[in-house]
């Protein structure tokens, strides 16, 4: 069994900055794809950054130039660094892992983390 946690959420002003983070943890042989996606009240969850390798990364179009996805294999854990925030950013950020466990295969969400873009 796989787990994610993330942190770094919060409240900040329009035009700041916050990094996510979400480590993974469990019997993990190897992490393939890492991602975060949001949802926002009402409104459907979506896909914000990708990275299916260290030099493979996508991003959705709404924060291209604004955020960027990281990853540090070794620790097993993402980044998202999201800058120049807007109040349509304000969602509950999850974090996403696809990979391989030692008896299979796993796709684990983190528990989401609120960040709210307010004045």
């Amino acid at each position: 069994q796989v787990q994610l946690v993330e942190s770094g959420g919060g409240l900040v002003q329009p035009g700041g900055s916050l990094r996510l983070s979400c480590a993974a943890s469990g019997n993990i042989f190897s992490i393939n794809a890492m991602g975060w996606y949001r949802q926002a009240p009402g409104k459907q969850r979506e896909l914000v950054a990708i990275s299916r390798s260290p030099s493979t990364t996508n991003y959705a179009d709404f924060v291209k130039g604004r955020f960027t996805i990281s990853r540090d294999n070794v620790k097993r854990t993402v980044y998202l660094q999201m800058n120049s925030l807007r109040p349509e950013d304000t969602a509950v950020y999850y974090c996403n892992m696809r990979g391989n466990t030692y008896s299979g295969t796993f796709a684990s969400w983190g528990q989401g983390t609120q960040v709210t873009v307010s004045s």
